[in-house]
């Protein structure tokens, strides 16, 4: 049996729309390494410096795939008596948050997530360990989601 493909879970995915802030990101970083090369290329009248504007493209090539594999690795599901949280490609990682050790929950968006449409959940336990964070959620599901956690942790902790 495999430990991050549990048989008894359907894992809920993230929207794209994290993929696409990502990738936002990494554009504009690669842009502009793009741009002060060709800038440095010019100003020094170096020709060959041209050919190092391939490096940021590249770049940009590799990380819009890889963001599109890690935005599609990332799930949770909710059982009954924990959360399970996965995400990683390469280094695969799932972390079980049980309901009772759940002591707060954090809904988050900045600017660029708020813009695309999209919130991140963080989960704060009394380990530290167990923390979890959930990024890529629309923004109603991430309300749904924190309010269901905060009620099924009250409970837990409630002792019911």
């Amino acid at each position: 049996m495999d430990p991050f493909a549990p048989d008894d879970v359907t894992w809920h995915p993230v929207s794209d729309r994290l993929a696409t802030g990502r990738r936002l990101v990494v554009g504009v970083v690669c842009a502009v390494v793009a741009i002060a090369v060709v800038a440095a290329a010019v100003l020094s009248a170096v020709s060959w410096l041209l050919a190092l504007v391939a490096v940021p493209v590249l770049a940009l090539a590799w990380a819009w795939w890889l963001i599109g594999r890690q935005v599609r690795a990332i799930g949770y599901v909710e059982r009954a008596d924990d959360l399970l949280v996965r995400h990683g490609v390469m280094f695969r990682n799932i972390v079980v948050v049980p309901y009772g050790r759940m002591q707060f929950v954090d809904v988050a968006a900045g600017p660029l997530a708020r813009k695309l449409g999209y919130s991140s959940v963080q989960l704060h336990t009394a380990s530290p360990g167990t923390d979890a964070s959930i990024d890529g959620l629309v923004p109603d599901e991430a309300a749904r989601l924190r309010d269901r956690l905060a009620q099924r942790g009250e409970a837990r902790l409630a002792g019911l």
